[in-house]
């Protein structure tokens, strides 16, 4: 695994910043190349195939949120965003439109390798918590959550999930019933302890996308519940001995 370069796709308009990362990026090991504008960087997602995306907004001929949108029709590949917009709405517009994280520009290039390394460990880790059945396979009403193959099924149909938004559902599911802190969400999900309150807003968006997907009526929860005062905690699994030996 070690001797396999990942290979990270940066996209953005300003020279010296793709000039920076791909110095910085390669002498990490990565495989590393860039787009200038939003169009080039569909061209060569589709012909490199890229383990990552690093992708900035305000650019030409196609904007950071146009990309995100086309990205997102086809693949689930980890994408974060750098944005020099001030507006935290802004910011959160990339999430929803499927983002797995941002970094505020002007950003320290040791944090953006932080994050980097994160969603690698993640992508790569395989998680299996006491309580989850060995066998991988959970079965919680009209879901069926696949931990080995990381896939889940509504209604016996798949459910596209990002890395990050099944990480977010299996650490749920892991702890059925009991409520997680935003702040300890996003460091077992993302790997960073959160400096800002609007840290913790990447949690927020995450649980909209997954109730959007997952959930009958997102707008009223049976899956995927806020704990008032706390976070969110995914509703108590009573059968899941039973749902183990259904496979």
């Amino acid at each position: 695994m070690e001797n396999q370069k990942e290979k990270i796709l940066i996209v953005d308009d300003e020279t010296s910043i793709r000039r920076i990362l791909e110095t910085r990026l390669s002498m990490l090991g990565y495989d590393v190349i860039s787009a200038a504008d939003g169009e080039e960087a569909l061209i060569l997602f589709r012909k490199e195939c890229p383990n990552l995306i690093i992708l900035d907004i305000m650019m030409p001929k196609l904007d950071g949120y146009g990309v995100c949108q086309e990205l997102r029709k086809e693949s689930d590949v980890p994408i974060i965003m750098l944005t020099a917009l001030g507006d935290v709405s802004d910011r959160i517009t990339g999430l929803e439109l499927g983002a797995d994280d941002y970094v505020v520009k002007p950003f320290s290039p040791k944090e953006l390798e932080a994050r980097i390394r994160s969603i690698f460990r993640r992508a790569d880790k395989i998680t299996i918590s006491s309580g989850i059945p060995t066998s991988g396979i959970i079965h919680i009403g009209f879901l069926k959550v696949d931990t080995n193959k990381r896939q889940v099924y509504k209604h016996n149909e798949r459910v596209r999930l990002t890395g990050m938004e099944f990480s977010l559902l299996e650490l749920l599911v892991s702890k059925a019933g009991d409520p997680f802190s935003r702040s300890s969400i996003l460091q077992d999900v993302w790997g960073y302890t959160p400096e800002r309150h609007v840290d913790t807003r990447v949690v927020d968006v995450h649980i909209s996308r997954l109730r959007a997907k997952l959930e009958d009526d997102p707008s009223n929860p049976d899956l995927i519940l806020t704990a008032r005062g706390t976070g969110y905690l995914f509703q108590k699994i009573t059968d899941i001995n039973k749902s183990a030996n259904n496979t």
